[in-house]
């Protein structure tokens, strides 16, 4: 029995959105925890890189998985 590659592809985008939500709080863990402001700045940057990555990979790989049209 063949595993559905759409099930697959769920998972993975799936998979991407949890990872991308884990490091955005642990850059807000970061962020409220660091006394000076180098660590802080780590933070807000591990922050927005996981919005970024929350925002785009998942449509990307849905676009790059979307079945051509019929002709």
């Amino acid at each position: 029995m063949s595993a559905d590659p759409a099930r697959n592809r769920w998972l993975v985008l799936v998979l991407v959105r949890i990872v991308a939500s884990a490091g955005a709080v642990l850059g807000l863990m970061l962020l409220t925890r660091a006394a000076e402001w180098p660590p802080k700045l780590l933070g807000v940057a591990i922050v927005l890189c996981a919005l970024y990555v929350m925002a785009v990979v998942p449509r990307a790989l849905a676009h790059r998985w979307r079945t051509p049209p019929k002709p």
